[in-house]
Protein backbone atom coordinates (compact mmCIF):
# COMPACT_ATOMS: atom_id res chain seq x y z
CA UNK A 1 0.00 0.00 0.00
CA UNK A 2 1.44 3.57 -0.58
CA UNK A 3 0.65 6.70 1.20
CA UNK A 4 0.91 10.48 0.78
CA UNK A 5 0.67 12.75 3.57
CA UNK A 6 0.38 16.49 2.95
CA UNK A 7 1.76 19.38 5.36
CA UNK A 8 2.15 23.10 5.19
CA UNK A 9 -1.15 24.62 5.25
CA UNK A 10 -2.92 27.62 7.02
CA UNK A 11 -3.44 31.11 6.86
CA UNK A 12 -2.02 33.45 5.44
CA UNK A 13 -2.39 36.70 4.46
CA UNK A 14 -3.24 37.77 0.79
CA UNK A 15 0.92 38.27 -0.81
CA UNK A 16 2.32 36.31 1.71
CA UNK A 17 3.87 32.85 1.18
CA UNK A 18 3.16 29.13 2.12
CA UNK A 19 4.96 25.71 1.54
CA UNK A 20 3.18 22.64 0.92
CA UNK A 21 4.97 19.15 1.16
CA UNK A 22 4.05 15.99 0.03
CA UNK A 23 5.40 12.69 1.22
CA UNK A 24 4.76 9.42 -0.18
CA UNK A 25 5.77 6.22 1.55
CA UNK A 26 4.69 2.31 1.23
CA UNK A 27 5.77 -0.29 -0.88
CA UNK A 28 7.03 1.89 -3.94
CA UNK A 29 9.52 0.71 -6.36
CA UNK A 30 9.50 3.74 -8.34
CA UNK A 31 7.03 7.46 -8.51
CA UNK A 32 6.26 9.19 -11.91
CA UNK A 33 3.83 11.68 -12.21
CA UNK A 34 3.58 14.15 -9.00
CA UNK A 35 1.26 16.72 -8.95
CA UNK A 36 -0.99 19.56 -6.84
CA UNK A 37 -4.76 19.86 -7.22
CA UNK A 38 -6.84 21.88 -5.65
CA UNK A 39 -10.61 22.45 -4.49
CA UNK A 40 -12.31 25.53 -3.39
CA UNK A 41 -15.80 24.95 -1.88
CA UNK A 42 -19.10 24.20 -4.69
CA UNK A 43 -16.17 24.04 -6.81
CA UNK A 44 -14.84 21.10 -8.71
CA UNK A 45 -11.03 19.86 -8.27
CA UNK A 46 -8.36 21.12 -10.49
CA UNK A 47 -5.07 20.77 -11.66
CA UNK A 48 -2.39 23.64 -9.84
CA UNK A 49 1.28 22.21 -10.98
CA UNK A 50 2.13 18.61 -11.71
CA UNK A 51 6.06 17.50 -12.56
CA UNK A 52 7.79 14.26 -13.92
CA UNK A 53 10.01 12.10 -12.80
CA UNK A 54 12.61 13.94 -14.93
CA UNK A 55 11.72 17.59 -13.93
CA UNK A 56 9.29 18.74 -16.47
CA UNK A 57 6.37 20.86 -15.04
CA UNK A 58 2.99 22.44 -15.73
CA UNK A 59 0.97 25.05 -14.66
CA UNK A 60 -2.64 26.35 -14.33
CA UNK A 61 -2.65 29.51 -15.95
CA UNK A 62 -3.70 30.96 -12.69
CA UNK A 63 -0.79 30.39 -10.91
CA UNK A 64 2.01 30.73 -13.14
CA UNK A 65 4.17 33.13 -12.52
CA UNK A 66 3.57 32.41 -8.82
CA UNK A 67 3.74 28.90 -7.71
CA UNK A 68 6.98 26.77 -8.12
CA UNK A 69 5.87 22.47 -8.00
CA UNK A 70 9.93 20.94 -6.87
CA UNK A 71 10.26 17.05 -6.09
CA UNK A 72 12.85 15.00 -3.86
CA UNK A 73 13.31 12.04 -5.69
CA UNK A 74 15.34 10.70 -2.89
CA UNK A 75 12.68 11.49 -0.58
CA UNK A 76 9.69 10.81 -2.30
CA UNK A 77 8.39 14.06 -1.67
CA UNK A 78 6.97 16.95 -3.64
CA UNK A 79 7.19 20.53 -3.32
CA UNK A 80 4.92 23.32 -4.03
CA UNK A 81 6.03 27.14 -2.88
CA UNK A 82 3.63 29.57 -3.17
CA UNK A 83 4.05 33.17 -3.51
CA UNK A 84 2.20 36.24 -4.26
CA UNK A 85 -1.60 34.43 -2.70
CA UNK A 86 -4.27 35.96 -3.61
CA UNK A 87 -7.84 35.15 -1.65
CA UNK A 88 -9.28 33.04 -5.03
CA UNK A 89 -5.96 30.62 -3.89
CA UNK A 90 -7.81 29.42 -0.91
CA UNK A 91 -8.91 25.62 -1.08
CA UNK A 92 -7.76 22.44 0.18
CA UNK A 93 -4.73 21.59 -1.97
CA UNK A 94 -4.68 17.48 -2.48
CA UNK A 95 -1.61 15.59 -3.65
CA UNK A 96 -1.39 13.07 -6.53
CA UNK A 97 1.59 10.49 -7.00
CA UNK A 98 1.45 7.76 -10.32
CA UNK A 99 3.35 5.03 -8.28
CA UNK A 100 4.77 1.84 -9.39
CA UNK A 101 4.57 -0.66 -6.36
CA UNK A 102 6.65 -2.89 -5.54
CA UNK A 103 4.77 -5.32 -3.70
CA UNK A 104 2.81 -6.36 -5.63
CA UNK A 105 5.72 -5.53 -8.04
CA UNK A 106 4.79 -3.52 -11.63
CA UNK A 107 1.87 -2.49 -10.45
CA UNK A 108 1.02 1.93 -11.50
CA UNK A 109 -1.98 3.11 -9.80
CA UNK A 110 -3.02 6.79 -8.97
CA UNK A 111 -2.84 8.15 -5.19
CA UNK A 112 -4.12 11.24 -3.31
CA UNK A 113 -3.30 12.79 -0.33
CA UNK A 114 -6.15 13.48 2.07
CA UNK A 115 -5.40 17.45 2.19
CA UNK A 116 -4.18 20.08 3.31
CA UNK A 117 -5.98 23.43 3.91
CA UNK A 118 -5.07 27.06 2.62
CA UNK A 119 -6.74 29.86 3.01
CA UNK A 120 -5.92 33.17 2.20
CA UNK A 121 -7.77 36.03 4.16
CA UNK A 122 -6.77 39.42 5.38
Amino acid sequence: QVQLVESGGGLVQPGGSLRLSCAASGSIFSINNMGWYRQAPGKQRELVATITSGGSTNYADSVKGRFTISRDNAKNTVYLQMNSLKPEDTAVYYCKATVTTAQPMGRTAYYWGQGTQVTVSS
